[in-house]
Protein backbone atom coordinates (compact mmCIF):
# COMPACT_ATOMS: atom_id res chain seq x y z
CA UNK A 1 0.00 0.00 0.00
CA UNK A 2 1.15 3.26 -0.96
CA UNK A 3 2.00 5.94 1.52
CA UNK A 4 -0.99 8.50 -1.14
CA UNK A 5 -3.64 5.64 -0.10
CA UNK A 6 -5.87 6.63 2.94
CA UNK A 7 -7.17 3.86 4.91
CA UNK A 8 -11.02 4.14 5.26
CA UNK A 9 -12.19 4.34 8.96
CA UNK A 10 -13.47 1.47 10.57
CA UNK A 11 -17.62 1.48 10.79
CA UNK A 12 -18.41 1.76 14.05
CA UNK A 13 -21.36 -0.46 14.73
CA UNK A 14 -24.20 1.02 16.92
CA UNK A 15 -25.94 -1.04 19.35
CA UNK A 16 -29.53 -1.57 18.92
CA UNK A 17 -31.99 -0.27 20.99
CA UNK A 18 -33.24 -2.57 23.76
CA UNK A 19 -37.08 -3.34 23.26
CA UNK A 20 -38.69 -3.74 26.75
CA UNK A 21 -42.10 -5.29 26.98
CA UNK A 22 -45.42 -3.12 27.66
CA UNK A 23 -45.74 -5.02 30.59
CA UNK A 24 -42.39 -3.66 31.98
CA UNK A 25 -43.83 -0.19 30.50
CA UNK A 26 -46.78 -0.38 32.06
CA UNK A 27 -45.22 -1.61 35.34
CA UNK A 28 -42.50 0.99 35.04
CA UNK A 29 -41.71 4.37 37.61
CA UNK A 30 -42.95 2.75 40.71
CA UNK A 31 -43.17 5.29 43.82
CA UNK A 32 -42.01 2.83 46.22
CA UNK A 33 -38.34 3.06 44.46
CA UNK A 34 -38.17 6.66 44.49
CA UNK A 35 -39.28 6.78 48.36
CA UNK A 36 -36.79 3.87 48.86
CA UNK A 37 -34.11 6.28 47.45
CA UNK A 38 -34.77 9.28 49.14
CA UNK A 39 -34.62 7.32 52.11
CA UNK A 40 -30.75 6.06 51.08
CA UNK A 41 -29.92 9.26 49.65
CA UNK A 42 -31.25 11.45 52.75
CA UNK A 43 -30.26 9.49 56.04
CA UNK A 44 -30.60 12.51 58.55
CA UNK A 45 -34.41 12.64 57.39
CA UNK A 46 -37.09 11.42 59.69
CA UNK A 47 -39.18 8.73 57.51
CA UNK A 48 -42.60 8.89 58.31
CA UNK A 49 -43.44 7.43 54.79
CA UNK A 50 -41.63 3.78 55.43
CA UNK A 51 -44.49 1.11 55.95
CA UNK A 52 -41.64 -0.75 57.68
CA UNK A 53 -41.98 -2.75 60.51
CA UNK A 54 -40.01 -1.72 64.11
CA UNK A 55 -36.64 -3.16 63.57
CA UNK A 56 -36.79 -3.65 67.53
CA UNK A 57 -39.72 -5.97 68.01
CA UNK A 58 -38.12 -8.54 65.45
CA UNK A 59 -38.51 -12.17 66.85
CA UNK A 60 -34.77 -12.72 67.08
CA UNK A 61 -35.45 -15.23 70.29
CA UNK A 62 -38.28 -16.92 69.03
CA UNK A 63 -36.15 -17.24 65.17
CA UNK A 64 -33.29 -19.06 66.60
CA UNK A 65 -35.41 -21.41 69.21
CA UNK A 66 -37.37 -22.78 66.17
CA UNK A 67 -34.26 -22.55 63.75
CA UNK A 68 -32.44 -25.00 66.65
CA UNK A 69 -36.02 -27.54 66.48
CA UNK A 70 -35.79 -27.44 62.63
CA UNK A 71 -32.10 -28.17 62.35
CA UNK A 72 -32.17 -30.39 65.41
CA UNK A 73 -33.20 -33.92 63.43
CA UNK A 74 -31.09 -34.15 60.05
CA UNK A 75 -34.16 -35.80 58.44
CA UNK A 76 -36.08 -32.99 59.01
CA UNK A 77 -33.67 -30.41 58.34
CA UNK A 78 -32.53 -32.08 55.04
CA UNK A 79 -36.34 -32.07 54.08
CA UNK A 80 -36.84 -28.22 54.86
CA UNK A 81 -33.47 -27.25 52.65
CA UNK A 82 -34.58 -28.97 49.92
CA UNK A 83 -37.29 -27.64 47.22
CA UNK A 84 -40.96 -27.45 48.28
CA UNK A 85 -43.80 -27.83 46.74
CA UNK A 86 -45.49 -25.12 44.70
CA UNK A 87 -48.32 -24.95 47.34
CA UNK A 88 -46.01 -25.05 50.23
CA UNK A 89 -44.97 -26.83 53.23
CA UNK A 90 -47.90 -29.01 54.09
CA UNK A 91 -46.82 -29.22 57.71
CA UNK A 92 -47.02 -25.12 57.73
CA UNK A 93 -50.66 -25.50 55.65
CA UNK A 94 -52.13 -27.13 58.25
CA UNK A 95 -51.09 -25.24 61.16
CA UNK A 96 -52.53 -22.28 59.18
CA UNK A 97 -56.11 -24.04 58.78
CA UNK A 98 -55.87 -23.80 62.85
CA UNK A 99 -54.38 -20.44 63.07
CA UNK A 100 -57.30 -19.41 60.08
CA UNK A 101 -59.83 -21.24 62.64
CA UNK A 102 -58.77 -19.31 65.69
CA UNK A 103 -58.74 -15.59 63.34
CA UNK A 104 -62.33 -16.83 62.41
CA UNK A 105 -63.68 -17.84 66.08
CA UNK A 106 -64.68 -20.93 64.85
CA UNK A 107 -63.40 -24.71 64.15
CA UNK A 108 -61.02 -26.11 61.38
CA UNK A 109 -64.12 -28.18 60.48
CA UNK A 110 -66.35 -25.12 60.27
CA UNK A 111 -64.03 -23.10 58.06
CA UNK A 112 -64.84 -25.03 54.99
CA UNK A 113 -61.49 -25.21 54.08
CA UNK A 114 -59.27 -27.99 52.63
CA UNK A 115 -55.36 -27.53 53.25
CA UNK A 116 -55.45 -27.61 49.22
CA UNK A 117 -56.80 -24.40 49.26
CA UNK A 118 -54.26 -23.01 51.04
CA UNK A 119 -51.74 -21.56 48.95
CA UNK A 120 -48.53 -20.27 50.38
CA UNK A 121 -46.81 -17.60 48.64
CA UNK A 122 -43.62 -15.20 49.07
CA UNK A 123 -45.22 -12.42 51.15
CA UNK A 124 -49.11 -11.54 50.62
CA UNK A 125 -47.69 -9.19 47.69
CA UNK A 126 -46.91 -12.63 45.39
CA UNK A 127 -50.64 -13.83 46.17
CA UNK A 128 -52.06 -10.37 45.15
CA UNK A 129 -49.99 -10.12 41.90
CA UNK A 130 -50.99 -13.94 41.16
CA UNK A 131 -54.92 -13.34 41.64
CA UNK A 132 -54.36 -10.39 39.24
CA UNK A 133 -52.44 -12.37 36.54
CA UNK A 134 -54.77 -15.33 36.45
CA UNK A 135 -58.06 -13.16 36.14
CA UNK A 136 -57.10 -9.61 34.43
CA UNK A 137 -56.72 -8.92 30.91
CA UNK A 138 -55.55 -6.16 29.42
CA UNK A 139 -58.27 -3.42 30.03
CA UNK A 140 -59.98 -5.51 32.66
CA UNK A 141 -61.20 -3.75 35.54
CA UNK A 142 -61.02 -3.97 39.28
CA UNK A 143 -62.90 -2.05 41.51
CA UNK A 144 -60.67 -0.39 44.51
CA UNK A 145 -61.31 1.33 47.25
CA UNK A 146 -60.85 5.47 46.88
CA UNK A 147 -57.64 5.80 48.62
CA UNK A 148 -56.13 2.35 48.44
CA UNK A 149 -53.01 0.47 48.84
CA UNK A 150 -50.70 1.77 46.16
CA UNK A 151 -48.43 -0.51 45.47
CA UNK A 152 -51.44 -2.96 44.31
CA UNK A 153 -52.52 -0.15 41.92
CA UNK A 154 -48.87 -0.62 40.27
CA UNK A 155 -49.72 -4.65 40.48
CA UNK A 156 -53.20 -3.54 37.95
CA UNK A 157 -51.04 -1.05 35.49
CA UNK A 158 -48.25 -3.87 35.27
CA UNK A 159 -51.06 -5.85 34.00
CA UNK A 160 -52.81 -3.17 31.89
CA UNK A 161 -56.01 -3.50 33.73
CA UNK A 162 -58.05 -0.79 34.90
CA UNK A 163 -58.30 0.37 38.56
CA UNK A 164 -62.35 1.90 38.70
CA UNK A 165 -61.93 3.87 42.32
CA UNK A 166 -64.99 3.49 44.49
CA UNK A 167 -66.12 6.32 46.84
CA UNK A 168 -64.79 5.97 50.50
CA UNK A 169 -66.31 7.28 53.88
CA UNK A 170 -65.53 6.47 57.51
CA UNK A 171 -66.95 2.90 57.04
CA UNK A 172 -64.83 2.41 54.10
CA UNK A 173 -66.20 1.59 50.96
CA UNK A 174 -69.25 2.96 50.23
CA UNK A 175 -71.74 0.25 49.15
CA UNK A 176 -74.04 2.46 47.06
CA UNK A 177 -71.14 4.16 45.30
CA UNK A 178 -70.44 0.44 44.44
CA UNK A 179 -73.40 -0.64 43.58
CA UNK A 180 -74.07 2.63 41.18
CA UNK A 181 -70.47 2.19 39.24
CA UNK A 182 -71.39 -1.33 38.46
CA UNK A 183 -74.73 -0.07 37.14
CA UNK A 184 -72.35 2.66 35.08
CA UNK A 185 -70.43 0.17 33.82
CA UNK A 186 -72.88 -2.46 32.67
CA UNK A 187 -74.76 0.90 30.59
CA UNK A 188 -71.48 0.92 28.83
CA UNK A 189 -71.37 -2.59 27.86
CA UNK A 190 -68.65 -3.39 30.11
CA UNK A 191 -69.79 -5.25 32.73
CA UNK A 192 -67.86 -8.71 31.35
CA UNK A 193 -64.84 -6.62 31.91
CA UNK A 194 -65.39 -6.69 35.58
CA UNK A 195 -63.49 -8.97 37.33
CA UNK A 196 -62.57 -8.20 40.94
CA UNK A 197 -63.07 -6.24 43.89
CA UNK A 198 -59.99 -5.46 46.43
CA UNK A 199 -60.85 -4.49 49.49
CA UNK A 200 -58.52 -3.60 52.28
CA UNK A 201 -60.49 -4.55 55.00
CA UNK A 202 -58.50 -4.00 58.43
CA UNK A 203 -56.98 -0.29 58.91
CA UNK A 204 -56.19 0.22 55.32
CA UNK A 205 -52.94 0.70 54.24
CA UNK A 206 -53.26 3.53 53.26
CA UNK A 207 -56.28 5.19 55.14
CA UNK A 208 -56.40 3.28 58.54
CA UNK A 209 -59.85 2.77 58.07
CA UNK A 210 -61.97 -0.77 58.35
CA UNK A 211 -64.79 -1.90 56.73
CA UNK A 212 -67.70 -1.46 58.41
CA UNK A 213 -69.96 -5.36 59.80
CA UNK A 214 -72.25 -4.64 57.93
CA UNK A 215 -70.73 -3.45 54.24
CA UNK A 216 -68.71 -6.77 54.54
CA UNK A 217 -71.93 -9.10 53.97
CA UNK A 218 -73.52 -6.42 51.92
CA UNK A 219 -70.30 -6.65 49.46
CA UNK A 220 -70.46 -10.49 49.33
CA UNK A 221 -73.80 -10.10 47.92
CA UNK A 222 -73.23 -7.17 45.46
CA UNK A 223 -70.40 -9.54 43.93
CA UNK A 224 -72.74 -12.34 43.41
CA UNK A 225 -75.90 -10.39 42.06
CA UNK A 226 -73.38 -8.61 39.55
CA UNK A 227 -71.89 -12.04 38.55
CA UNK A 228 -74.18 -12.11 35.39
CA UNK A 229 -71.81 -13.29 32.92
CA UNK A 230 -69.08 -14.65 34.39
CA UNK A 231 -67.68 -14.22 37.93
CA UNK A 232 -66.89 -11.03 40.21
CA UNK A 233 -64.32 -12.30 42.62
CA UNK A 234 -63.85 -10.08 45.72
CA UNK A 235 -59.99 -9.79 47.04
CA UNK A 236 -59.62 -9.46 50.76
CA UNK A 237 -56.45 -7.89 51.88
CA UNK A 238 -56.28 -8.90 55.32
CA UNK A 239 -52.45 -7.80 55.86
CA UNK A 240 -52.73 -5.85 59.23
CA UNK A 241 -55.99 -7.80 60.75
CA UNK A 242 -53.39 -9.25 63.77
CA UNK A 243 -52.69 -5.57 64.77
CA UNK A 244 -55.73 -4.75 66.50
CA UNK A 245 -55.42 -2.00 68.99
CA UNK A 246 -59.16 -1.04 70.48
CA UNK A 247 -62.58 -0.71 68.87
CA UNK A 248 -64.84 -3.72 67.26
CA UNK A 249 -63.14 -6.77 66.67
CA UNK A 250 -64.40 -7.54 63.09
CA UNK A 251 -65.61 -10.72 61.20
CA UNK A 252 -63.97 -11.08 57.85
CA UNK A 253 -65.16 -10.56 54.55
CA UNK A 254 -64.34 -14.21 53.41
CA UNK A 255 -66.30 -15.48 56.57
CA UNK A 256 -69.83 -13.75 55.02
CA UNK A 257 -69.07 -15.91 51.76
CA UNK A 258 -70.90 -19.16 52.95
CA UNK A 259 -70.14 -20.61 49.37
CA UNK A 260 -66.19 -19.76 50.07
CA UNK A 261 -66.20 -19.42 46.35
CA UNK A 262 -66.07 -15.93 46.01
CA UNK A 263 -63.77 -14.38 48.59
CA UNK A 264 -60.21 -15.07 47.72
CA UNK A 265 -58.38 -13.75 51.43
CA UNK A 266 -54.89 -12.68 51.20
CA UNK A 267 -52.77 -13.10 54.22
CA UNK A 268 -49.04 -12.27 55.58
CA UNK A 269 -46.52 -13.01 58.67
CA UNK A 270 -44.50 -9.66 57.55
CA UNK A 271 -46.25 -7.16 59.58
CA UNK A 272 -47.25 -9.95 62.64
CA UNK A 273 -44.45 -11.81 62.56
CA UNK A 274 -41.14 -11.51 60.33
CA UNK A 275 -41.24 -9.31 56.71
CA UNK A 276 -37.43 -11.33 55.75
CA UNK A 277 -39.50 -14.44 56.36
CA UNK A 278 -41.40 -13.68 53.40
CA UNK A 279 -44.10 -16.01 54.08
CA UNK A 280 -48.02 -14.87 53.30
CA UNK A 281 -50.68 -17.12 52.15
CA UNK A 282 -53.89 -17.23 50.60
CA UNK A 283 -57.42 -18.79 51.49
CA UNK A 284 -58.33 -19.43 48.05
CA UNK A 285 -61.48 -20.93 45.98
CA UNK A 286 -61.23 -24.30 44.65
CA UNK A 287 -61.51 -22.99 41.38
CA UNK A 288 -58.74 -20.69 41.38
CA UNK A 289 -56.11 -23.36 43.08
CA UNK A 290 -54.72 -24.86 40.13
CA UNK A 291 -54.80 -21.31 38.05
CA UNK A 292 -52.89 -19.44 41.22
CA UNK A 293 -50.59 -22.60 40.91
CA UNK A 294 -50.00 -22.92 37.48
CA UNK A 295 -49.26 -20.11 37.47
CA UNK A 296 -46.88 -19.66 40.18
CA UNK A 297 -44.81 -22.86 39.45
CA UNK A 298 -43.97 -20.65 36.10
CA UNK A 299 -42.40 -18.49 38.29
CA UNK A 300 -40.39 -20.17 41.16
CA UNK A 301 -41.48 -23.78 41.80
CA UNK A 302 -42.45 -23.00 45.26
CA UNK A 303 -41.88 -20.25 48.11
CA UNK A 304 -38.80 -20.52 50.15
CA UNK A 305 -39.35 -24.28 51.96
CA UNK A 306 -37.10 -23.62 54.80
CA UNK A 307 -39.04 -20.52 55.66
CA UNK A 308 -42.24 -22.21 55.81
CA UNK A 309 -41.49 -25.18 57.54
CA UNK A 310 -39.56 -22.51 60.65
CA UNK A 311 -42.73 -20.64 60.81
CA UNK A 312 -44.69 -24.16 61.28
CA UNK A 313 -42.60 -24.63 64.37
CA UNK A 314 -43.11 -21.04 65.53
CA UNK A 315 -47.10 -21.83 65.21
CA UNK A 316 -46.17 -25.39 66.38
CA UNK A 317 -44.75 -24.32 69.88
CA UNK A 318 -47.21 -21.41 70.70
CA UNK A 319 -44.42 -18.12 69.92
CA UNK A 320 -46.39 -16.45 67.55
CA UNK A 321 -48.95 -15.46 69.85
CA UNK A 322 -46.96 -13.92 72.65
CA UNK A 323 -44.93 -12.38 70.15
CA UNK A 324 -48.49 -10.52 68.19
CA UNK A 325 -49.56 -9.49 71.91
CA UNK A 326 -46.16 -7.72 72.55
CA UNK A 327 -46.18 -6.21 68.73
CA UNK A 328 -50.24 -5.12 69.98
CA UNK A 329 -48.72 -3.05 72.30
CA UNK A 330 -45.93 -1.67 70.90
CA UNK A 331 -47.60 -0.63 67.61
CA UNK A 332 -50.42 0.70 70.52
CA UNK A 333 -48.26 3.04 71.88
CA UNK A 334 -46.56 4.18 68.79
CA UNK A 335 -49.95 5.18 67.52
CA UNK A 336 -51.28 6.89 70.15
CA UNK A 337 -48.08 9.38 69.92
CA UNK A 338 -48.67 10.00 66.67
CA UNK A 339 -52.41 10.84 67.20
CA UNK A 340 -51.21 12.82 70.22
CA UNK A 341 -48.79 15.00 68.53
CA UNK A 342 -51.30 15.93 65.76
CA UNK A 343 -53.13 17.29 68.51
CA UNK A 344 -50.20 19.14 69.36
CA UNK A 345 -48.80 20.60 66.55
CA UNK A 346 -51.70 20.18 63.78
CA UNK A 347 -55.05 21.19 65.74
CA UNK A 348 -54.90 24.75 65.51
CA UNK A 349 -54.36 24.86 61.45
CA UNK A 350 -57.10 25.11 59.77
CA UNK A 351 -58.56 22.93 57.18
CA UNK A 352 -56.16 19.82 58.51
CA UNK A 353 -57.51 16.96 59.81
CA UNK A 354 -56.82 13.25 59.99
CA UNK A 355 -58.14 9.53 61.08
CA UNK A 356 -57.52 7.76 63.85
CA UNK A 357 -57.24 4.07 63.56
CA UNK A 358 -57.95 1.25 65.60
CA UNK A 359 -55.53 -0.47 64.13
CA UNK A 360 -52.48 -1.06 61.64
CA UNK A 361 -49.52 1.47 61.31
CA UNK A 362 -50.75 4.54 59.21
CA UNK A 363 -52.46 7.69 59.53
CA UNK A 364 -54.36 9.57 56.70
CA UNK A 365 -54.03 13.37 56.96
CA UNK A 366 -55.94 15.58 54.88
CA UNK A 367 -54.89 19.24 54.39
CA UNK A 368 -56.79 21.97 52.95
CA UNK A 369 -57.53 21.58 49.30
CA UNK A 370 -55.39 24.26 47.97
CA UNK A 371 -52.19 22.57 49.20
CA UNK A 372 -50.70 19.96 47.43
CA UNK A 373 -48.78 16.88 48.47
CA UNK A 374 -47.12 15.58 45.64
CA UNK A 375 -44.00 14.68 45.08
CA UNK A 376 -43.38 17.94 43.01
CA UNK A 377 -45.08 20.21 45.26
CA UNK A 378 -43.72 22.71 47.69
CA UNK A 379 -44.59 20.86 50.86
CA UNK A 380 -42.60 17.89 49.85
CA UNK A 381 -39.35 19.43 48.76
CA UNK A 382 -40.02 21.83 51.95
CA UNK A 383 -40.61 18.73 54.03
CA UNK A 384 -37.52 17.11 52.74
CA UNK A 385 -35.11 19.58 52.20
CA UNK A 386 -35.83 21.57 54.83
CA UNK A 387 -37.11 20.36 57.86
CA UNK A 388 -36.29 16.82 57.06
CA UNK A 389 -39.16 14.67 57.46
CA UNK A 390 -41.02 12.30 54.18
CA UNK A 391 -44.57 11.19 53.35
CA UNK A 392 -46.53 9.44 51.46
CA UNK A 393 -48.17 11.57 48.82
CA UNK A 394 -51.72 10.65 48.91
CA UNK A 395 -52.21 10.83 45.31
CA UNK A 396 -50.42 7.77 44.97
CA UNK A 397 -53.24 5.84 46.46
CA UNK A 398 -55.78 6.88 43.98
CA UNK A 399 -56.34 5.53 40.69
CA UNK A 400 -55.23 7.87 37.74
CA UNK A 401 -57.99 7.34 35.00
CA UNK A 402 -60.58 8.48 32.93
CA UNK A 403 -63.87 8.64 34.38
CA UNK A 404 -65.95 5.59 33.17
CA UNK A 405 -69.20 7.69 32.74
CA UNK A 406 -67.90 11.04 31.32
CA UNK A 407 -64.54 9.72 29.82
CA UNK A 408 -63.29 13.20 31.22
CA UNK A 409 -59.79 12.70 32.96
CA UNK A 410 -60.42 12.05 36.35
CA UNK A 411 -57.50 13.79 38.41
CA UNK A 412 -57.03 12.34 42.04
CA UNK A 413 -57.10 14.78 45.23
CA UNK A 414 -53.96 16.06 45.95
CA UNK A 415 -54.17 16.98 49.33
CA UNK A 416 -53.70 13.85 51.50
CA UNK A 417 -50.90 12.56 53.45
CA UNK A 418 -50.04 8.77 54.60
CA UNK A 419 -48.31 9.09 57.55
CA UNK A 420 -46.66 5.75 59.30
CA UNK A 421 -45.74 4.94 62.68
CA UNK A 422 -44.35 1.82 62.43
CA UNK A 423 -40.53 2.55 62.27
CA UNK A 424 -39.85 5.07 64.44
CA UNK A 425 -40.05 5.94 67.94
CA UNK A 426 -42.36 7.74 70.09
CA UNK A 427 -39.71 10.08 70.46
CA UNK A 428 -39.02 10.20 66.92
CA UNK A 429 -42.81 9.99 65.50
CA UNK A 430 -43.01 13.24 67.81
CA UNK A 431 -40.40 14.85 66.31
CA UNK A 432 -41.11 14.33 63.02
CA UNK A 433 -44.70 14.91 63.45
CA UNK A 434 -42.98 18.71 64.73
CA UNK A 435 -41.15 19.11 61.39
CA UNK A 436 -44.04 17.95 59.21
CA UNK A 437 -46.46 20.67 61.19
CA UNK A 438 -43.73 23.23 60.34
CA UNK A 439 -43.55 22.29 56.81
CA UNK A 440 -47.30 22.51 56.37
CA UNK A 441 -47.61 25.98 58.50
CA UNK A 442 -44.58 27.51 56.46
CA UNK A 443 -46.78 26.44 53.03
CA UNK A 444 -50.31 27.59 54.59
CA UNK A 445 -48.65 30.97 54.94
CA UNK A 446 -47.39 31.10 51.69
CA UNK A 447 -50.75 29.92 50.04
Amino acid sequence: MSSSQSVSPQKTRTSPPVVLSRRWHWASRQAISFLMQQAVENPDVISLAAGLVDPVTLPVEETQSAVADLLRDPAVARHALQYGTTAGSLRLREQLLKYLARLEKCSVKDLGLESEQIVLTTGSQQLLSLVGEILLDPEDICLVAAPTYFVFLGTLNGLGAQAVAVKTDQDGMCMDALEQKLAELESQGKLDRVKLIYLVSYYENPSGLSLSAERRERVVDIAGRWSKNQKIFILEDTAYRELHYDGPVLPSVWSFDESRESVIQALTFSKSYSPGLRVGFGAVPKSLVTPICDRKGNEDFGSANFNQNLLAIVHEQGLFETHVEMLRNSYREKRDAMLAAADDYFSGLDGVDWVHPHGGLYVWMTLPEEIETSFESELFQRAAQVDEVMYVPGELCYPSATDSMTGVNASPPTNHMRLSFGVQTPEGIDEGMRRLASAVRFTLDRS
